[in-house]
């Protein structure tokens, strides 16, 4: 069967198969500097086109062996960029089969994260998850505790985390370089996909390169259609977690990192007009954290859909803050503001940041060599990863997401962080928990 490009699937993945495991070869017969087989681990992926295959890249000092997407066409320049990976459309018979495997990437839309992963998991495999780790609360949690009773490296894909800049922006906060911070802004152009949209109605073909079934997973069934697929799939609330989910991860880190956001009591959102079964065109959430030990009473504000924080009065005339995208944080005596991974931080005003930069504070967090490194090496007993299931991106993914709460109720929001619920209006904690469709389970 030949796809409407050319491309034989039947020919490649007969060429892909041909693969066979590597031996072990000692280390005086490659040389110096040459890593012997044995050295590296064998990696499986699931997902292999759109950002996995960025994912991939960054994996590329270690052994990838077996490929797995729904998508074939869409996967089609990683199977031939791995050609030693053997392809599959179904993980579940990829982890059954590849029984020499040391850890699973998941890159994924946001619905299929944790069942993947927890698969991954009961294996005893290392596992690397896109963000946000899961697409709800309920699932978050679960899956942090998996993670920690597995007892193996785990790492969630907001390379940000392990960047010297956020390492940098929790150095000078905590230095107190702008005094006491009261809130702390978020803004973005995302969503850059369709949402505010009802279901569509008109009837498509599936393509024979994807296996729809296989990409709903858990969800309800749907009949195919492109506005799913691909991409277009994150403001679906069966499939993702609209703007916040896909941003905030990674922008929220810093300051989730910095002051231990995890247990919000009150949550509001603003939106545009609500629809059923998309996020809106736009947001404005806020989140309330009460004081708490060393840490300070916090009004976190997200805007999406292009909407912006008012104008810091810490800048000067001709300055403003960074384009579409960035972070905020407001203290008693300046401002902060970096890029959403936490890159190119600045300190407003411009005097404040010259005076700093001249004379920083002690490093106090040690660099890295970027996320995936940091996961590889800890998955080989060298070092512990930074955005854990268990103690960063479970905690860190259940507070974004009590976001999508507010958003998706319109009602004010009080939480209960040790009970896991809702304390005010009941319909909100349905909300918490995701309904598998039958043959799929957690």
């Amino acid at each position: 069967m030949t796809g409407h490009d050319g491309w034989s699937r039947r020919a490649v993945a007969k060429g892909l198969a041909a693969a066979t495991a590597a031996m072990i070869v000692p280390r005086r017969v490659l040389g110096r500097g040459v890593k012997a087989p044995s050295d590296t681990l064998a990696i499986a992926a699931v997902g292999a086109g759109g950002r996995a295959a960025d994912d991939l890249k960054g994996l590329e000092h270690e052994r990838i062996v077996a490929l797995c997407d729904v998508d074939w066409r869409r996967a089609k320049s990683s199977f031939l960029r791995y050609p030693d990976a053997k392809p599959y459309k179904d993980f579940r018979q990829m982890l059954d089969r590849e029984r020499g495997i040391d850890a699973v990437l998941v890159a994924t839309p946001d619905h299929t994260h944790s069942v993947i992963a927890m698969e991954a998991l009961r294996r005893g495999l290392a596992v690397y998850c896109e963000k946000p780790l899961t697409r709800t609360i309920h699932e978050a949690r679960v899956l942090a505790k998996a993670a920690r009773d597995a007892g193996v490296a785990t790492q969630m894909g907001n390379q940000g985390h392990a960047s010297s800049t956020t390492r940098q922006i929790r150095e000078w906060l905590e230095a107190g370089v702008i005094g006491k911070v009261s809130e702390i802004h978020y803004w973005t152009n995302r969503p850059i996909w369709p949402q505010a949209i009802e279901r569509p109605s008109e009837s498509h073909h599936t393509p024979e390169w994807l296996d729809w079934d296989l990409f709903l997973g858990p969800a309800p069934f749907r009949p195919y259609h492109p506005a799913y697929h691909p991409f277009s799939w994150r403001g679906w609330w069966d499939f993702g977690t609209g703007a916040l989910g896909d941003i905030a991860c990674h922008s929220m880190d810093a300051a989730f990192w910095t002051y231990d956001l995890r247990d919000p009591d009150r949550l509001n959102a603003e939106t545009t007009t609500p629809f059923a079964e998309t996020a809106p065109a736009s947001s404005r959430i806020e989140y309330h954290f009460p004081a708490r030990g060393q840490r300070p009473e916090l009004l976190v504000v997200w805007r999406d859909g292009n909407l912006h924080p008012p104008r810091p009065r810490f800048l000067a005339a001709g300055e403003d803050l960074p384009q579409p995208s960035g972070q905020l944080f407001l203290g008693e005596s300046g401002a902060l503001v970096a890029g959403i991974y936490g890159e190119d931080p600045r300190l407003y005003p411009k005097k404040l940041h010259d005076e700093v930069t001249a004379n920083p504070p002690a490093e106090s967090y040690p660099r890295t060599d970027g996320v995936y490194k940091e996961w590889t090496e800890a998955c080989k007993g060298n070092g512990e990863t930074g955005s854990s299931f268990p103690d960063h991106s479970g905690p860190l993914t259940e507070m974004v997401l009590l976001g999508n709460l507010a958003v998706r109720t319109g009602v004010p929001l009080e939480w209960d962080a040790a009970a896991g619920r809702v304390t005010n209006y009941e319909p909100a904690n349905e909300l918490l928990h995701a309904e598998y469709r039958k043959g799929w389970k957690l």
